[in-house]
């Protein structure tokens, strides 16, 4: 196989939650681009069917699965329907999550489990889910957590996001450790600070802006696309020797 070849995902299936946001939309282009056949998951088919409308534009495969309430059982059914739709799953992408940012003094249980179940606990289901698929398949997997640069680094009012953040990097390391016997990588994507729905009142506030962007060596925002080449990286036979890492994305803000 040669090194273009390496990074080729023709033949694959991926599953990718959170398919509708800034991030989920762009790696579900990449990917699909690539090669690979792609379920897209949310919990609003409106929201989905553009997704679905750009993948095939470009000549892309992708098929819908909305399910409002994202939990035990939707994820499951969502799962089987990408087995059931393509006949198999391969590559599994967690990029659905939310955020709640204020001071912990102010912030009430409820929001912070919205908070922390929205990125970990959802995406340890998703593992499960189609880890059972993958080791039952016995073919291997790629799967790829989307973390954070907050996972690795405090942030005033943010007693949510980045514990769940770093739970995402441990649950990545922990999967890598028990899964690396069944030939799956498991890996996770930090990104920095790009534009997003989530990120959207860090660059409406010009002080909080300018603070942020000081220190990046780049000296813009990231973009969802910025982070697309090394998600198919990741699901791709180039990072067959590769699994437990955290891939920084984010223009070198965490370099200083």
């Amino acid at each position: 196989m040669g090194i273009l070849d390496s990074y080729s995902l023709e033949g694959k299936v991926a599953l990718v939650s959170g398919a509708s946001g800034s991030l989920g939309t762009a790696v579900s282009k990449g990917l699909a681009e690539a090669g690979a056949r792609v379920l897209l998951a949310g919990r609003s088919e409106a929201r989905l069917e553009p997704v679905a409308k750009a993948v095939a534009s470009i000549g892309g495969q992708a098929e819908i699965e909305a399910s409002p309430s994202q939990d035990e059982a939707s994820v499951r059914r969502i799962v089987e329907a990408a087995v059931e739709r393509f006949g198999g799953l391969d590559i599994l992408v967690t990029a659905a999550g939310s955020n709640l940012a204020k001071p912990i003094v102010e912030q009430s249980l409820e929001e912070w489990q919205v908070v922390v179940n929205s990125h970990l606990e959802l995406s340890w289901l998703y593992c499960r889910e189609a880890g059972r698929v993958m080791i039952e398949r016995a073919k291997g997997g790629k799967v790829v957590l989307v973390g954070s640069q907050r996972g690795q680094l405090g942030m005033a009012n943010y007693s949510a996001y980045s514990p769940a953040m770093a739970g995402i990097h441990l649950l990545t390391k922990s999967l890598a450790c028990e899964w690396g016997p069944h030939g799956i990588n498991v890996n996770c994507l930090a990104p920095g600070l790009f534009r997003s729905a989530l990120t959207e009142w860090m660059w409406e506030d010009e002080a909080t802006y300018k603070r942020m962007l000081a220190r990046v060596p780049w000296g813009r925002l990231g973009e969802p696309e910025d982070s697309v080449g090394a998600v198919v990286f990741l699901c791709s036979a180039a990072s067959d020797w590769m699994t437990g890492a955290i891939l920084n994305v984010d223009g070198g803000y965490t370099a200083g």
